[in-house]
């Protein structure tokens, strides 16, 4: 019997599990995961576990980590009872699994904003090779299916007069930044993905996520809606290094995983889809703001101090970036956690322990 410690985290699975249209399609097939120990990798093969254990699907579930330490403490229970089988590597060394694979979620990644302005050569690298060395393996595999996750940082500072952005609108990157070492590796390996299914027929599609957040999210997270949550939990005033600004939408960690798996299944090859809940558009400092009424017990406040060397902390431009999901929805996926309640189950699963 498949356990997770946090109880929010595995109800949002054996949610998720439930669904009868992805067992179906995933039944007796083998998925492979890289950066599966990751927020977002971990709960895709939480969700495959439980969905074998509610749906008897036989998913043969190979999560990819550099890290048998991590790998132990991220799935404990599922090692116990050999409900996944890993696969020790670095995604930047060719991928020596001999055996057949079906599906691939591609998720191992640089994450922070921080990591990315200090490490700029290695976050390119880390997309690039890494990517180059999961689609290389892909081609040697009968793949049903692959998915990247991407980003909403492809989209670079739209045009602020631009009410939602589809899969379509790009706006401005700057190459000499090296912030950019980030958005302007998802952008490459993007192409890099639509390159192989062109010319090796790779069967890979492209989600590009927004920031997502929820229960399981690690309490050290260092993005800023962690940092939010942890403000509350400790009774810190929170303390913008910006004005706050920059509008953006969120996703549910669940809600994203779901997304995931509907990219896989249903979308079309060589094309990207926008993982987002579109009623969750809402500034940093307007979403600081939430957090301090959401939780008012602690009675913290919003307080504005920008540092000399803010360019050192990684932030991205000021801007708004709405993200417009339609394409994905009419894959059949829908949102299913606003952002209030995202803040609840992160801090309720992960935050409180």
């Amino acid at each position: 019997m498949l356990e997770l410690k946090d109880t929010i985290l595995q109800q949002d699975m054996e949610e998720l599990a439930s669904n009868p249209m992805l067992a179906e399609q995933l039944k007796n097939s083998t998925v492979f995961i890289t950066g599966a120990t990751g927020l977002i990798g971990s709960q895709v093969v939480f969700a495959l576990a439980f969905m074998n254990q509610k749906q008897n699907t036989n998913i043969r579930i190979v999560a990819m980590a550099r890290s048998e330490e991590k790998a132990a403490r991220v799935f404990g229970n599922l090692l116990e009872n050999n409900a996944v089988t890993m696969y020790y590597g670095d995604i930047n060394a060719p991928i020596t699994f001999t055996e057949d694979v079906d599906y691939i979620v591609h998720g191992a990644s640089a994450t922070s904003s921080k990591y990315f302005v200090t490490y700029p050569v290695e976050t390119i690298l880390t997309a690039i090779e890494g990517t180059k060395n999961i689609l290389e393996f892909a081609k040697t595999k009968a793949l049903k299916g692959m998915v990247y996750l991407s980003s909403l940082e492809v989209y670079g500072t739209p045009d602020k007069a631009q009410e939602h952005i589809t899969e379509m609108d790009y706006g401005y990157i700057d190459p000499m930044s090296v912030r950019s070492s980030y958005s302007e590796g998802k952008r490459m390996v993007e192409c890099m993905c639509v390159s192989y299914a062109k010319e090796y027929n790779v069967p890979v599609k492209v989600a590009r996520l927004s920031q997502t957040f929820g229960a399981g999210v690690e309490y050290n997270d260092g993005r800023v809606f962690a940092e939010f949550a942890r403000c509350a939990v400790e009774k810190r005033d929170i303390v913008l290094h910006t004005q706050g600004n920059t509008i953006r939408t969120y996703c549910y960690t669940k809600d994203a995983v779901s997304a995931l798996l509907y990219v896989l299944l249903k979308g079309t090859e060589g094309e990207a889809y926008n993982v987002t809940n579109m009623d969750t558009a809402i500034s940093i400092r307007e979403m600081a703001e939430m957090v301090c009424n959401l939780y008012p017990q602690s009675g913290i406040q919003v307080k504005i101090d920008i540092p000399k060397d803010a360019a050192s902390f990684g932030y991205n431009p000021e801007m708004v970036i709405r993200l417009d999901s339609t394409k994905l929805q009419n894959l059949g996926w829908k949102a299913t956690v606003g952002l209030e309640e995202m803040y609840r189950r992160m801090i309720d699963s992960s935050f409180t322990k």
